[in-house]
């Protein structure tokens, strides 16, 4: 179990209401027991996944050889053969995080997988595949990951309709967050009109951190004033602190309460991309500046290193702090920066990113299997 003794940061950081999960899983990870030394020392509760990660394990080491040549001699096709792999991994994970998930009825001890990012514009191939990859892992602490596109926002309330818990990603705006924030509302209405357990539904929110920040600062680059460029860096971290009002507002609503009431959770804030950018930047300012209670924080395993080396927790660095991060965003509007045109580039670019990881996991596994034959 996680060390509750407040002797570290990440250990503070836990005490403060903060869920550390990891961006990152591997096979290797796993088998060399690093997953377990991370929840017994660094306060490690959950892990994240995305394409990125899966390309990037499959490409170095040895620990799939023995699964690729089992998919190669039964004439698996690549994407079955990516979903076999990928959905082992992430059962594996599960089964360590059973505990935790047990010792916190469910709110960490997750694992979460993405469905195809290619199917990040279509609600129908989404929810299918949603539900396809919750049975396969076949583990209850499993998140499926769907992102908040428009037709997101659909599969969304259909997937927590049939009661599977869902991670909804590549969230950037406050708007698309508010959406995001219905969607669950309007999924659980469904689960619980339909009989379901609505106490057994869990889902997290992903807003995105450091890449507001890197195409903000961009802008304010370009723009070159001093004024400009005293903004920049900020951006990023206000609008996650004005995403927290958005999650407080919103489920203190007489609909969220009433839902809560019946047994329902509340949807977390997640803070996603929290690697820092700029060397000019403080590498642990995207966990140290967004510390409030309910919370999950998910680190690349370098941002996870800094907090625990030298991460400065303050406590609370959210609440309270919604005037002067509203302040940052007017002062970044009126710099002629359009807040909705960062955020609609972001979430395409995002969308695209990983498609392009998508694509790469295929050419991985493709080869892979090949030299196995």
């Amino acid at each position: 179990m996680t060390d509750t003794s407040t002797s570290t940061p990440t250990a503070e950081l836990s005490a403060a209401g903060v869920s550390i999960w990891l961006d990152d899983l591997s096979r290797e990870r796993i088998k060399s027991e690093g997953l377990q030394k991370l929840i017994a020392e660094k306060n490690v509760v959950g892990v994240t996944t995305n394409p990125t990660i899966f390309a990037s394990a499959l490409a170095k080491g040895e620990a799939y050889d023995e699964q690729v040549a089992e998919l190669a001699k039964a004439g698996t096709g690549v994407t079955d053969a990516v979903f076999d792999i990928t959905t082992s991994d992430v059962a594996y994970a599960c089964d360590i995080f059973k505990p935790i998930y047990d010792s916190t009825a469910g709110f960490d001890g997750r694992v979460s997988i993405e469905v195809e990012p290619g199917f990040a514009h279509d609600a129908a191939k989404t929810i299918a595949q949603a539900k396809s990859l919750f049975a396969q892992v076949d583990k209850e602490n499993v998140l499926i990951k769907i992102p908040a596109t428009v037709e997101g926002l659909e599969a969304i309330t259909a997937t927590i309709a049939e009661g599977i818990s869902v991670n909804v990603t590549l969230i950037f705006s406050l708007d698309r967050y508010r959406a995001v924030i219905n969607a669950y509302l309007t999924g659980l209405e469904q689960a619980k009109a339909a009989g379901k357990d609505i106490s057994k539904i869990h889902s997290v929110a992903s807003f995105f951190v450091s890449r507001v920040d890197t195409e903000i600062d961009k802008r304010l680059e370009a723009i070159g004033t001093d004024e400009a460029k005293a903004l920049k860096s900020k951006a990023g971290v206000a609008n996650a602190q004005l995403a927290y009002q958005v999650y407080e507002q919103s489920f203190a609503t007489e609909r969220a309460t009433g839902l809560l009431a019946a047994g329902a959770n509340k949807q977390r804030p997640l803070w996603a991309s929290t690697g820092v950018k700029d060397p000019n930047v403080l590498d642990t300012t995207y966990v140290v500046e967004l510390v409030a209670a309910d919370v999950v924080n998910t680190m690349p395993e370098k941002t996870l290193d800094a907090t625990f080396d030298h991460g400065v927790i303050a406590g609370d660095t959210i609440t309270g702090s919604y005037d002067a991060a509203n302040k940052v965003m007017d002062a970044v509007a009126a710099q002629g920066i359009s807040y909705d045109e960062v955020t609609a580039l972001l979430e395409k670019e995002g969308v695209e990113k990983f498609i392009v990881s998508w694509n790469e996991l295929l050419d991985t596994v493709t080869a892979a299997l090949e030299s196995a034959k």
